[in-house]
């Protein structure tokens, strides 16, 4: 194509015009003020960009996963007991009506049990049942007691309905026989969470005495012993305590706090996950499939993230959870073969029990962790604030300085 004079290309082709950050001064769109613009806003967005990447690394998430009641929002509570005390402080008057809501709920599924139970023993022809109806026997006919305690405690039954729909609102709740789980509002709770709570604080405080005589009436402790009613873990510590938490100031303890459960968000970007398997449970099953039992799911849940490919650059915390629960259990006579015939003849002790589960746990995560990491495996009770922030702080220690070396930050 023909060249002009004075042009370097042909009027008749098209100009391709430069951005405006562009450098190029023979372009007669060029603007020195506006490329200075550009040019120092690009350096903004570089050095703001460099800036997250930086906190990013910076930064340690740790991810809390296990099933249902296995612990995760209690531990929760002993991060924020050890990291964020204030911020616990704040929260404990809005746990108030989520204990009124376990107690109320609790005496409600004990009442209801108790007349089946009592309906039904007689014609229970498993070696269980006539046990229990042997040591049932000697009490005689218990129906009046029953019927007498049910008379003086619908006022605080009818409760749990309307403080369930106040907390809805509030706080997330999700009922179900294995008990609530809830996380209180961040703020205040609202007028009528406040009304329906004064309401219920109240009532439990005219009937402490009946919900006291309830939870130990012999009728009620031999079938809660003997697993023909089956509470939520938390409801039979607040039912100890009934006395203590029907006072009119009453304000949940730390204790009362640790014994809350709630599901923690998934983020796939954690610096750490502590997986929570509680080992107390070999004796439950899944409430959503009655054929599974809790610590076998537990492993499954376990496999599942040892096997993981986008959770593999993170730090693996194992806490075999429960061992408060497990001892009692164990010493209550309960036989571990019974539920888990794998365990066969091994002796029923504490030490035996908890080593054959950590063992089993330790070998699933030798089999499938593709990032062949290191396991840091304890055994916990939530309840033990002293022992569960001395791992807190022993392990965090150990994967900040992991984290610290793998990100170059030293």
């Amino acid at each position: 194509m023909s060249k002009r004079t004075g042009h370097t290309y042909s009027s008749s082709e098209p100009i391709l015009l430069q951005s405006v950050g562009g450098t190029s001064k023979a372009s007669r769109y060029y603007d020195p003020d506006a490329a200075r613009i550009s040019q120092k806003i690009d350096e903004e967005l570089r050095r703001d960009w460099a800036r997250i990447k930086d906190a990013e690394r910076k930064q340690v998430k740790v991810m809390l996963l296990g099933q249902a009641e296995s612990g995760k929002s209690t531990l929760q509570k002993q991060f924020q007991l050890y990291y964020a005390h204030q911020a616990l402080e704040h929260a404990r008057p809005l746990w108030r009506p989520v204990v009124y809501f376990n107690i109320i709920k609790a005496v409600r599924m004990i009442l209801d049990e108790l007349d089946h139970e009592l309906a039904n023993i007689a014609s229970d022809d498993s070696t269980e049942g006539q046990a229990v109806a042997h040591a049932l026997a000697p009490l005689g006919d218990v129906s009046a007691d029953v019927s007498q305690l049910r008379s003086k405690l619908v006022a605080l039954i009818s409760i749990e309905d309307s403080l369930a729909s106040e907390l809805s609102g509030g706080v997330s709740v999700t009922g179900g026989r294995t008990g609530v789980r809830a996380v209180p509002a961040t703020g205040g709770p609202s007028p009528g969470v406040a009304h329906v709570t004064n309401l219920a604080a109240r009532t439990l405080n005219s009937t402490q005495d009946e919900v006291d005589e309830l939870w130990k009436h012999p009728a009620v402790r031999i079938l809660v012993d003997n697993r023909r009613i089956r509470l939520d873990e938390s409801a039979s510590f607040f039912l100890d305590s009934v006395k203590r938490v029907a006072q009119p100031d009453y304000l949940p303890s730390t204790a009362d706090l640790l014994n809350r459960h709630a599901w923690v968000p998934y983020f796939d970007d954690a610096t750490a996950i502590i997986f929570l398997a509680p080992i107390s449970a070999f004796d439950q099953y899944l409430e959503e499939d009655a054929r599974t039992n809790r610590v076998d799911d537990s492993l499954q849940l376990f496999t599942a993230i040892c096997s993981n490919k986008l959770l593999k650059n993170s730090h693996l915390v194992l806490l075999l959870n429960k061992t408060d629960l497990l001892k009692k259990k164990l010493e209550a006579g309960i036989k571990v073969r019974k539920y888990i015939t794998s365990y066969g003849d091994r002796p029923n002790t504490f030490a035996d029990v908890s080593e054959y589960f950590r063992a089993h746990f330790i070998q699933v995560h030798r089999r499938n962790d593709i990032g062949r990491r290191a396991l840091y495996a304890h055994f916990t009770s939530m309840l033990d604030i002293r022992a569960t922030q001395a791992i807190i702080v022993n392990v965090g220690e150990a994967i900040i300085r992991s984290h610290i070396a793998r990100t170059g930050l030293a």
